[in-house]
């Protein structure tokens, strides 16, 4: 029987996976044209098993050198010589297991580099591979996946710079090289720099500048996850909607490959655990695995932090994106914009900076609310001190969270001063609200109302849904029209009651909690 992986490389044989071959074909076109290319994706996102599915449709018309820099100790780049011979070695284990075709005359050449004593350089292996292109019966196209563990040696960018000269003189002298190169990793290796001379630090060029855009699409489609859900559905019979489960898996994770993966397999394996099968295949089921993902500390997240604390300018910015509703222009020649990119924290949304994921966001939120909660913050205590009188027969009463918190800020903080900024209500509203649904519900912010003048929280919380909505006082006309967005996002929901929380610095103000009506709506409307 199948199961959901989110280990190393997913097999379609072993594995219920989204199908990749409409992928696979959109690359082989790039290999058919002779294009050399990177493959640069985040932690996870599916980049092994893509190229497991190319090599297998390569395979017939094509001898298939397919590497991992993983096999080469640190030991192999600290001089040219000792990556020559670790990489000439890795092509012969794939000859001796029967992995590859190489001709007999190559095989003796690349047996006596092995074992000869003399400083074998760039020029000796070159050589072996332009002969093995020219000897061939197939065109040869090469892979190498995990080059992240070479991008920081000089030695693989000198390495890189024989490929791309290999590729200049085949397209204008005609001499033999590899049909295709693709290299795979997490950085951006199109854009790496080689020093010309070690004396002159100000001249450097890209070693891979002959390298083609990669722009395929590698997120995983909301049809693509319906196909592996119909696969599953006709192993289990659970009765699920696969379209509408698909889609609200694609919601939360704008299809990244890996929380994809993890959402099934703990609906499958944890969530199956605590209600029937055909339940847990419900939006019911999905809030708890997001719940229980959101909890692990998984080598995903752990690759994230580590990276936004070795870099804290993005954490900064990121931070600003999140908690104080900063709205950044897509600008692809910003450093800072690239690196979130290139570590899957970000992506480009109509040229709006956007976190990438709902996943992502309520993780970073919970990473940022947590450091304040370090504090001993008196919102968090607060809120975690009354959880239990906010629950009523399995519901929030969202109502009196609102009254409870609008009492308790007034008694910490006082009236509301003019230089209050909307991202310290949303973070002091949050760290109230965190522990009260922690451990039983989920939150997260939706990124299209988020911004310096409105927020709408969304809570999760056994199978129902509250939207609240958080804005500065602008006057009557403007919370008219607040009214009637939220009205209408509560349409989008298929909800009938909404909550509305104004900070407020009117000295006349009504502070408290109210109903209105709103149409066919019910609105609590909050006052601060």
């Amino acid at each position: 029987m199948k199961h959901f992986n989110t280990t190393a490389v997913c097999i379609p044989s072993k594995h219920y996976m989204v199908d990749l071959s409409e992928r696979v074909k959109e690359i082989r076109k790039l290999v058919e044209a002779g294009k050399y290319f990177a493959i640069n994706r985040a932690r996870q996102y599916g980049k092994t098993t893509t190229l497991n599915a190319l090599r297998k449709e390569l395979e017939s018309d094509y001898v298939v050198l397919s590497l991992d820099f993983q096999g080469l100790g640190n030991a192999s780049f600290q001089s040219e010589e000792s990556f020559c011979r670790g990489f000439i070695g890795l092509i012969l284990n794939k000859y001796e297991y029967g992995l590859i075709r190489i001709p007999d005359e190559i095989v003796v050449q690349i047996n006596h580099f092995i074992l000869s004593r003399e400083n074998n350089k760039f020029d000796d292996l070159m050589r072996i591979l332009r002969r093995w292109c020219h000897r061939s019966d197939c065109p040869i196209v090469v892979m190498i996946d995990e080059v992240d563990s070479a991008t920081n040696n000089q030695v693989f960018l000198d390495f890189l710079a024989q490929l791309r000269d290999g590729y200049i003189s085949r397209d204008t002298e005609g001499i033999p090289a590899f049909q295709s190169v693709i290299l795979c990793g997490v950085t951006d290796i199109k854009h790496l720099k080689r020093k010309i001379r070690s004396e002159e630090d100000s001249k450097e060029n890209s070693p891979w500048n002959i390298a083609s855009d990669f722009t395929i699409d590698m997120s995983l489609s909301e049809d693509g996850m319906k196909g592996m859900l119909d696969e599953y559905e006709e192993d289990h019979h659970t009765g699920m909607d696969a379209s509408a489960i698909a889609k609200s898996i694609r919601d939360y994770t704008n299809g990244y490959p890996f929380l994809v993966s993890r959402i099934c397999q703990l609906i499958d394996e944890e969530v199956s655990k605590t209600m029937k099968l055909s339940e847990a295949w419900t939006g019911r089921g999905i809030d708890e695995a997001v719940k229980m993902l959101l909890a692990e500390n998984n080598t995903l997240f752990q690759s994230l932090t580590k990276n936004l604390n070795n870099y804290p300018e993005l954490k900064a910015a990121i931070y600003s994106i999140l908690m104080e509703g900063t709205k950044l222009s897509w600008n692809s020649q910003q450093n800072a914009i690239v690196q979130m990119q290139m570590y899957g924290l970000i992506r480009n949304d109509h040229n709006t900076v956007r976190i990438a994921n709902r996943i992502f966001e309520t993780m970073l939120y919970n990473l940022f609310l947590s450091d304040e909660e370090l504090k001993n913050n008196v919102f968090s205590r607060e809120g975690g001190l009354a959880k239990n009188i906010f629950i009523e027969n399995g519901k929030l009463n969202m109502r009196l969270i609102m009254e409870r918190f609008i009492e308790t800020y007034t008694q910490v903080c006082g009236p509301l001063k003019e230089r209050f900024a909307e991202k310290d209500g949303r973070e002091q509203f949050l760290l109230y609200l965190k522990p009260i649904i922690n451990g039983t519900g989920n939150y997260y912010i939706e990124s299209q109302t988020r911004d310096q003048t409105r927020t709408d929280v969304i809570v999760d919380y056994l199978g129902q849904q509250y939207i609240i909505e958080l804005k500065i006082w602008r006057g009557p006309r403007y919370n008219a029209e607040g009214e009637k967005q939220l009205s209408e996002y509560l349409d989008y929901w298929n909800l009938t009651t909404g909550y509305m929380l104004s900070f407020n610095f009117n000295k006349k103000k009504e502070q408290g909690v109210h109903l209105v009506h709103i149409g066919d709506k019910l609105l609590y409307e909050g006052t601060l």
